[in-house]
């Protein structure tokens, strides 16, 4: 499923979320032109769960080894990786910033990243394998979403076999099949990686653990809305 965008009314312009996409589209890029030093740089600034919580094992103190949790945010490793993120973030990130304002937007941003880092962490603590993309980010703005507008319509596409649809599908019901679909995978990652930690390549558990991140937040000021709208 194809995210294109949504039917909502769009009360202010998103400059966050927007300076976000076009961050990581420009990091992308002058990555590209780094050639073999990319590799270097993915490996020191991707986030390792082995490495945060053995920094001295890889040569860091525990201030560096913070400080990729949050550049990791803005590391893709290929065109499809980076827009299959930036298309979320495009379509549902504007609706989460216009509810949260711009400078909270930026820190739930982060938030849910980090968040979702340490979800990775937790079930694979020794992987050596560096962590790197918005995706635990953008699953919180996902989670957010769901609980703040689940009755908006997302226009979606769908790549079938033969042909490809397009259809308006809200998000209470879009949002929960792309979340189970990360269960899902979540799940299949941990029995391949039963007896090794380096078989991880995709960290699910991040975007499961960003997602319920955000969904919580979307509850807590849903809640905190309520009296004030009564």
């Amino acid at each position: 499923m194809i995210p294109i965008r949504h039917t909502l009314p769009r009360h202010h312009a998103p400059v966050v979320n927007r300076a976000l996409v076009f961050l990581n589209v420009a990091v992308f890029v002058a990555l590209l032109f780094l050639g073999q030093r990319t590799e270097m740089l993915i490996n020191s600034l991707g986030y390792i769960p082995a490495r945060f919580l053995n920094p001295a094992a890889y040569g860091y103190d525990r201030f560096e080894v913070a400080m990729t949790l949050v550049a990791s945010l803005f590391l893709h490793g290929g065109v499809v990786h980076l827009f299959g993120n930036m298309i979320y973030l495009w379509v549902f990130g504007g609706v989460v910033e216009d509810v949260l304002g711009h400078t909270r937007y930026l820190l739930f941003f982060i938030v849910c990243g980090v968040v979702g880092s340490l979800a990775h962490t937790v079930l694979f603590p020794r992987s050596p394998v560096p962590s790197i993309g918005a995706s635990g980010s953008i699953a919180g703005i996902l989670g957010a979403f769901l609980v703040l507008r689940p009755r908006a319509r997302i226009v979606t596409l769908f790549p079938l076999v033969v042909y490809w649809a397009m259809a308006e599908i809200r998000a209470v019901i879009f949002l929960p099949i792309w979340f189970a679909m990360q269960f899902f995978n979540g799940f299949m990652a941990l029995a391949a990686a039963a007896r090794t930690q380096e078989v991880v390549g995709i960290a699910w558990w991040a975007h499961i653990g960003g997602f319920l991140f955000g969904a919580a937040v979307g509850v807590g000021v849903k809640l905190a809305r309520r009296p004030a709208s009564s």
